[in-house]
C-alpha cells in the first residue's frame, strides 16, 4: 500500500514538474523597451569643436594709463559708465602745465601783433621806395636818396618775414606746451565702456616700470564688436580656413545657439600643455545685434562647419556602434543588427551612405540592457524619439 502512494506521489511531482517547464518554455517572452529614430532625409555637418572653453572678447580693449606720474586732480568717469572718442577719462594734477600753455597762447598774440607791425612797416617802406624810384627817373631825387629808402624797404620787409616766422615759433611752443598737458590727462581712444578704474581722486600713479607689467588705470573696452576665441586641437586645425561658419554657444544663454564665421586662425600652435597643443580660433557672430547685451569674459564654446550635406540619410551618432553597427526594430519589432555605410559626421547626426532606408526605426538607445540582435522590442513612449528637427 505505502509503495502504491510513493508511486502516486512521484508521478504527481513529475507531472507538476514538466506542467512548469512547458510553461517557462512556451511562455511569451517579454519585450525590451527601446528608443528608436525613424530614418530621414536631413541636414549632416561634419564639424570640429573646441578643446577647452573659450572667451568673448571685445574686439578693441584698451588698459590706459598715464605717460607720467602724478595726483589724480579729475575722475570725470564712472565704471560702467559710456564715454565717447576723445573723452577724459582721467587727469593729473596740471595747474603748472596749463599756466604753459597760457603763457605760450599770448605768446602767439603777442607775436602775431610783431608781425603785423613789422609787415604794415615793410608795406610803407616800399610804398615810399617806390614813389622815390619814379622821382629818380624823372630826376628829381638823388641815387643816394633811392638807395638809402629801398634799402630800408627791404630791411623791413625782412623784418616782417622774421616776425611771421616767430609767429610760427611760438605756435610750435604752444603745441609743445599743449602736449605736455596732455600727458597728464587719459583721453579715450575709442568709444566704449569703462570696465575698470584704479584710483581715487588724491591718489598718486606712476608710470609701470619696465618689463614689470601693473594693473591699468582706465580698462576700456568697446563692447559693439565682440568675437569668440577658443583653442581647437593642432590635429583638427588644418582642415579650419577663414570665413567658414560656425555655431557659437554661451553658458550665459543656454537656449540659444548664435551663427558665427570664422575670423582669425592663429599661425602659431599653443604647447602650455604638452599633451595638448592647440591652436587659437577666432569666431566672430554674424549677427552683430546677437552680442549687444553680452559682456566681454564670458565663457563660449564655437563648432566650426567643415562640410555640410542637404537632404541625405542620417541617423543619431549615439545609434552608431563598434565596426559601423546599428541595431533596428523590424516591422515584426525583433532588433535586428546592420552594418551600414557612413559618410560626414559630428555629435549629433552621422550620414549614411549604404545600409539603412527612408523609415527605418534605428534604435538610439543600444547601451540599454537586454538589448541585442534578435530580441523582441517594443517602443518606448515615455522616452522622446529624437526627430529631424533636434
Amino acid at each position: 500500500m505505502a509503495t502504491r502512494k510513493t508511486r502516486w506521489t512521484v508521478i504527481i511531482i513529475g507531472s507538476l514538474l514538466i506542467i512548469v517547464i512547458l510553461i517557462y518554455l512556451f511562455k511569451p517572452e517579454a519585450a525590451i523597451k527601446v528608443t528608436i529614430n525613424n530614418v530621414q532625409l536631413g541636414i549632416v555637418q561634419d564639424t570640429v569643436a573646441n578643446t577647452r572653453a573659450g572667451t568673448l572678447s571685445a574686439c578693441r580693449r584698451a588698459g590706459l594709463s598715464p605717460s607720467i606720474g602724478g595726483q589724480i586732480a579729475n575722475l570725470p568717469v564712472k565704471e560702467g559708465e559710456l564715454v565717447k572718442r576723445g573723452q577724459i577719462l582721467m587727469e593729473l594734477w596740471n595747474e603748472d602745465r596749463r599756466a604753459e600753455v597760457e603763457l605760450t597762447a599770448r605768446d602767439v598774440l603777442a607775436a602775431k601783433a610783431r608781425k603785423k607791425q613789422a609787415c604794415i612797416t615793410a608795406e610803407v617802406s616800399e610804398s615810399e621806395a617806390k614813389r622815390l624810384h619814379t622821382l629818380h627817373k624823372k630826376g628829381l631825387a638823388s641815387e643816394e636818396i633811392k638807395e638809402s629808402v629801398e634799402g630800408k624797404a627791404r630791411a623791413n620787409r625782412a623784418a616782417c618775414t622774421a616776425a611771421s616766422a616767430m609767429v610760427e615759433v611760438s605756435k610750435a611752443k604752444m603745441d609743445v606746451a599743449r602736449s605736455h598737458l596732455n600727458r597728464t590727462r587719459l583721453i579715450a581712444p575709442f568709444d566704449g565702456i569703462v570696465a575698470e578704474i584704479n584710483g581715487e581722486l588724491g591718489e598718486f600713479v606712476t608710470p609701470s616700470p619696465v618689463g614689470i607689467p601693473t594693473p591699468p588705470a582706465v580698462d576700456l573696452v568697446d563692447n559693439s564688436c565682440l568675437y569668440v576665441s577658443a583653442p581647437i586641437d593642432e590635429v583638427d586645425a588644418p582642415s579650419i580656413k577663414i570665413n567658414m561658419q560656425a555655431k557659437i554657444s554661451l553658458d550665459a544663454y543656454k537656449d540659444n545657439l548664435f551663427q558665427g564665421k570664422v575670423r582669425r586662425i592663429a599661425p602659431y600652435v599653443l604647447d602650455l600643455e604638452k599633451q595638448a597643443r592647440t591652436v587659437n580660433v577666432e569666431v566672430d557672430f554674424t549677427n552683430t545685434i546677437d552680442n549687444k547685451a553680452m559682456l566681454p569674459g564670458y565663457s563660449a564654446d564655437i563648432e566650426i562647419i567643415l562640410a555640410e550635406k542637404d537632404h541625405t540619410l542620417r541617423i543619431p551618432t549615439e545609434a552608431l556602434m563598434d565596426k559601423n553597427v546599428v541595431y533596428i526594430l523590424n516591422t515584426e519589432n525583433i532588433i535586428e543588427s546592420r552594418t551600414v555605410a557612413t559618410g560626414i559626421s559630428n555629435w549629433a547626426w552621422t550620414e549614411v551612405t549604404k545600409g539603412l532606408n527612408v523609415n527605418d526605426r534605428v534604435i538610439v538607445s543600444v547601451g540599454r540592457k537586454g538589448v541585442e540582435a534578435g530580441v523582441k522590442g517594443i517602443v518606448d513612449t515615455d522616452n522622446k524619439t529624437k526627430t529631424d528637427s533636434e
